[in-house]
């Protein structure tokens, strides 16, 4: 009975060492890593402003069975001429069945790592341009990650890559086409003005006015009282409101009508100066000008408005031009205006001011129609071209947003993958 004890005790043992000896081989096999992939290729991206690498890979042999990731690991090669001990750190990662990844590269990232690379490698020989351009070559790896997170070995790049800045950004192709035709047409209409032929520029009821307006005020005996807004000669509104003037003043010295032109600004005051005496010895009566009747009153905003308020209840001018920039000042003279009866037209980009110019005045240049004034009145074939070429422009971006619009339905609706990629493009390209 005790051998039979004996005889069991060593075949349990015996057993139990064979089972010990053969468990670490199938675990191993049982959690083996995935093949590594081959094949590790950077390069620069083409046709960019060089913050961008493209990164391609062969596919593990595993990809499709049990790889779940590839995860993307980068170091410094080289800053500049010194080379830099390699230390992999992960930066990335992306699924099974992707072969490639485009790796951004961003100035302030090169700069944080010559920093951090000031420890190991002798950077006093780079110079930093302001821009954080520093000249970094990067390594990568590319390792296979199975579901049970077991890695394979890395496949490493065979020769560093570096992100360059190319000559031009083609991914603003359509940008630039964009351009070139704007800037074409501007360019054409410019010269199809300067060789005389006519151009048609829809009339503007404020401008066809102003002849009614001087008129009644020549018959009335009262003068004409003109407002070039309250900001500098800088403001575009003001350069605008000084050709309106010029016409303002041409057809009041054929009518023989007096212009009084106040300002807030000393250098307002000087180019209108100019500008009326140039207006005066074009229709021919120089010997009428007048440089009083154009005068600095004062800088501060509310005191320039109660003078022109007082002034229009005293004088009570037969018309009133509005011309520049305004903010909170044009309802209390477009009110003033109204109440002594005098014929008002306003003009102005300001969005806010405008609702009260239009209920207060009898005509109004809203928006681009007080630019476009300037140089329907000009006559300069530099301002009509111009003025003819942004229509072009103003054509092309409606044009755009219909087709836009109306991909983005049908994408929406259908759901199909080229006119969605159609979309994407277009509001991540040509939109932005």
């Amino acid at each position: 009975m005790r051998e039979y004890c004996l005889t069991r005790s060593w075949t349990a043992l015996a057993a139990g060492l064979l089972m010990s000896a053969s468990s670490p081989v199938q675990a191993q096999e049982n959690h083996q890593a995935p093949a590594p992939p081959s094949n590790v290729v950077g390069e620069d991206y083409p046709w960019d402003d060089g913050e961008e690498i493209v990164l391609r890979w062969t596919l593990s042999p595993d990809d499709g069975d049990s790889v779940s990731e590839y995860l993307i690991f980068q170091t410094v090669a080289e800053v500049g001429d010194f080379e830099v001990t390699p230390d992999f750190k992960i930066i990335d990662s992306t699924q099974a069945g992707t072969d490639h990844l485009v790796i951004e590269i961003k100035p302030q990232s090169r700069l944080s790592e010559v920093r951090r690379l000031g420890d190991r490698v002798d950077i006093r020989g780079l110079v930093d341009t302001g821009n954080h351009e520093f000249e970094l070559s990067y390594h990568y790896q590319v390792i296979a990650v199975d579901s049970d997170g077991n890695r394979s070995a890395p496949a490493t790049t065979s020769a560093a890559v570096k992100a360059v800045m190319q000559p031009y950004d083609l991914s603003r192709l359509s940008l630039m086409i964009i351009t070139f035709v704007f800037c074409g047409a501007v360019v054409f209409w410019i010269n199809r003005a300067r060789k005389g032929k006519p151009i048609k520029v829809r009339k503007i009821a404020g401008l066809e006015a102003v002849d009614e307006a001087v008129g009644r005020a020549t018959e009335m005996g009262r003068p004409i009282l003109y407002i070039p807004g309250i900001q500098d000669i800088n403001e575009i509104q003001t350069i605008a409101s000084m050709t309106i003037l010029s016409r303002v003043v041409k057809t009041a010295a054929q009518y023989d009508a007096k212009v009084e032109v106040p300002t807030s600004k000393s250098l307002v005051m000087t180019t209108a100066r100019e500008t009326v005496q140039a207006a005066f010895m074009e229709a021919g009566r120089p010997d009428a000008y007048n440089e009083d009747l154009i005068y600095y009153v004062t800088d501060e905003q509310f005191g320039y408005v109660a003078y022109l308020q007082g002034m229009m209840v005293r004088e009570k001018p037969a018309t009133c031009f509005y011309m520049g920039a305004f903010f909170a000042e044009s309802l209390i003279l477009a009110e003033t205006g109204n109440s002594i009866g005098a014929i008002q037209i306003a003009g102005t980009a300001m969005p806010a001011q405008l609702p009260f110019f239009v209920a207060a005045c009898d005509y109004t240049l809203i928006g681009e129609e007080f630019f476009a004034a300037s140089a329907y009145l000009s006559g300069e074939p530099e301002q009509l071209g111009s003025l003819k070429g942004q229509d072009v422009g103003k054509v092309m971006v409606a044009a755009l947003l219909i087709v836009g619009v109306a991909m983005a339905t049908v994408a929406a609706m259908t759901g199909w993958a080229p006119l969605t990629n159609a979309v994407t493009f277009f509001k991540s390209v040509i939109l932005t």
